[in-house]
């Protein structure tokens, strides 16, 4: 039995991703939560681990060598752990370099596209005093729907991104669920649609998009959280 993996952790689009992960190749983790309202994530202790105060992270206690390793970033951590197990990164080069194309598309497009989109449409409105920027609004919206024709056109004539299911789709997935926070109207994109029901009928989606999901909050309406995840200063 593989020693338990230390997952740190809050319900979120980029922690998903790796709870999701972990459900699907059978791994053995513990969670430790991040509460990113209260500010967990600057906390020294975390900082050694994840120095850019960011959830996830994974510590390996059999990490390479049979040594303990820590690794932040969750498509470093999902790129570790498909090369750790030898499942869902491809059989070939030829198959790792299509779904490390994917996948750093979601780290380089939607990830950060989608998250802007949730800021401008869902929380800035909301904070006092109020930031509600149509230009911004807009951009982000537009572009998230850009990228989500992208994914709709590369999903006609397969069932997942890669061809077979891989990290890609577990690192795309958890961001593009919330379709409806980004205001997308995926009646256009059918095949995203579908792609969207199939990943998200997975046992082991369903419950790695559950891990500590009790634990959310309404940070639309906590000033608090706001402060902290919103007005850092270098």
């Amino acid at each position: 039995m593989p020693e338990s993996i230390d997952l740190y952790y809050w319900p979120t689009p980029n922690g998903w991703k790796i709870s999701i992960a972990l459900e699907e190749l059978g791994l053995p983790y513990s969670v430790h939560p991040i509460n990113i309202g209260k500010g967990d994530q600057f906390a020294p202790e975390f900082l050694k681990i994840s120095p850019n105060n960011r959830i996830p992270a994974i510590v390996d206690p059999d990490g390479p060598g049979g040594a303990p390793v820590s690794i932040f970033e969750s498509g470093a951590i999902l790129q570790y752990l498909g090369r750790k197990t030898g499942k869902f990164y491809g059989n070939s080069e030829r198959d790792r370099i299509e779904i490390e194309q994917w996948l750093m598309w979601q780290m380089g497009g939607v990830g950060p596209m989608a998250g802007q989109a949730h800021h401008f449409l869902v929380y800035a409105p909301e904070l006092e005093p109020p930031q509600d920027l149509p230009y911004a609004k807009e951009r982000y919206r537009n572009e998230v729907g850009r990228l989500y024709r992208v994914l709709d056109t590369r999903l006609a004539d397969r069932d997942y991104v890669a061809g077979e299911y891989s990290i890609a789709d577990m690192a795309i997935w958890p961001w593009a669920i919330n379709w409806e926070r980004q205001i997308q109207n995926i009646d256009r994109f059918p095949n995203f649609s579908n792609w969207l029901e199939r990943v998200g009928a997975r046992n082991a989606v369903q419950k790695g998009r559950a891990v500590a999901q009790d634990l959310r909050s309404q940070m639309q309406s906590d000033r608090n959280a706001q402060d902290i995840l919103f007005k850092q200063r270098a």
